[in-house]
């Protein structure tokens, strides 16, 4: 298949899989799309919303409609490295023998991944960017595709441990989930609370997926859209001959190369998406927030004033 033909195929495949999620998820339009180009993308999400927005729900259905497997780790304070990864065993012949941990998996759920200490984050690290992990002196190699959905709640902070800033830039996008809309949680409650199950199938295989990642990789972009891109990330550091006294009054530290290359690869997947074979500056726009707001580090000044970080990003587009 010509790549003109993959594009078109793309497209359809990914409005079949939205009407398949929306088989079982209200709303949530725009988690849904941004959790898509970070799939088709090869990159990671964190999810920032409030218990009981679906968040596992949404993960469970998007790895079966994507024919995926999935795995849910619940992060607590006394989880350990080895509850992740997997640990060696005695076996009957007194040989040791790896047990895999629920890192094996396509599909991560990593649950309120801030409610565990720094040792047992940094055991999705090496899995997160490399697709690898090391045991014992010993290289695995993770199934692709590979994703890691992560959760945080915002409300409460107590007994929690801040994501550290290495580990925040190896996530694609932020998503932040809000509350549904009256007639969605109307909706949500009527197929909640009555005895009608939706199936759902899966659509693609795993090596479908890989194909498209690859496409994604493959559409060429112009100079002058990544030239946009990697000035909209110098923008970002107060430091930068590009910043603004804007940002100079409201943030501490800016992104870092990595959200100049996620810009871009999310601007190809966008574009992809709706059937464009070449990204323009919309697109970069369009995926600016998501990539950007867990990258930069606003100031005591910012706090005060109330100044998110969403406006930050947004005056300077």
């Amino acid at each position: 298949m010509s790549d003109v033909a993959a594009i078109h195929n793309l497209v359809q495949k990914r409005n079949e899989l939205k009407n398949e999620i929306a088989k079982i998820i209200v709303g949530q339009d725009a988690v849904v799309d941004q959790i898509l180009l970070c799939i088709f993308s090869g990159g990671h999400a964190l999810l920032v919303g409030v218990p009981g927005l679906a968040k596992t729900l949404l993960v469970n259905t998007l790895a079966q409609a994507l024919g995926l497997d999935f795995k849910r780790i619940q992060f607590t304070p006394d989880l350990m490295p080895s509850d992740i990864l997997g640990s060696e065993i005695l076996d009957e012949n007194r040989q040791f023998k790896f047990i895999k941990g629920p890192v094996f998996s396509n599909i991560i759920l990593a649950d309120e991944i801030n409610r565990t200490p720094p040792k047992t984050q940094a055991a999705l690290l090496e899995a997160m960017q490399e697709r690898s992990v090391t045991i014992a002196g010993l290289n695995y190699k993770l199934a692709l595709p590979y994703f890691v959905l992560a959760t945080q709640n915002p409300i409460e902070q107590e007994g929690t441990y801040p994501l550290p800033e290495a580990q925040l830039d190896r996530f694609m996008f932020a998503i932040k989930l809000s509350y549904p809309s009256f007639e969605e949680e109307v909706e949500v409650v009527k197929r909640t609370t009555s005895e009608v199950k939706n199936t759902i199938s899966p659509l693609f295989t795993a090596s479908q997926i890989i194909e498209f990642q690859q496409l994604i990789r493959r559409i060429p972009v112009a100079d002058n859209v990544i030239e946009y891109a990697v000035n909209l990330v110098g923008k970002t550091r107060p430091d930068s001959v590009l910043a603004t006294e804007y940002v100079k009054n409201y943030l501490d530290w800016g992104a870092g190369p990595r959200a100049s290359q996620n810009l871009i690869l999310a601007a190809k997947a966008q574009a992809a998406f709706k059937g464009k074979f070449s990204p323009d500056i919309e697109d970069v726009k369009a995926v600016a927030i998501g990539i950007l707001r867990h990258r930069i580090i606003k100031n005591y000044k910012a706090e005060a004033e109330g100044i998110t970080e969403e406006k930050i990003i947004e005056a300077l587009l």
